[in-house]
């Protein structure tokens, strides 16, 4: 997989700021390391099944991830941050 392009929804945008602010630090090392390393193991990538399927996710820490979708021109667009509640509001 290759990254060329990162897009953010407001949803995420929004669910970022609210993060504490050690939270997002270490979120926008996640996102680097994806951009250049997306296989990395300690994003522990992976596709979501069932209703969801289409979304991926990474993990910025246990508690943590990002869901995204894969855009038809290979863009990735972030969808979502947050605990594994986040996974309701899709």
């Amino acid at each position: 997989m290759i990254i060329r392009n990162i897009e953010y929804t407001k949803k995420f945008q929004k669910r970022l700021r609210d993060l504490p602010n050690e939270m997002q630090k270490v979120a926008f090392e996640k996102e680097d390391l994806f951009r250049h390393n997306p296989l990395h193991p300690s994003l522990r990538l992976h596709e979501l099944h069932g209703k969801y399927k289409g979304i991926w996710t990474i993990s910025i820490n246990f508690s943590y991830r990002i869901l995204f979708e894969r855009q038809e021109n290979g863009d990735i667009l972030f969808l979502s941050i947050g605990k594994h509640d986040i996974y309701k509001y899709l």
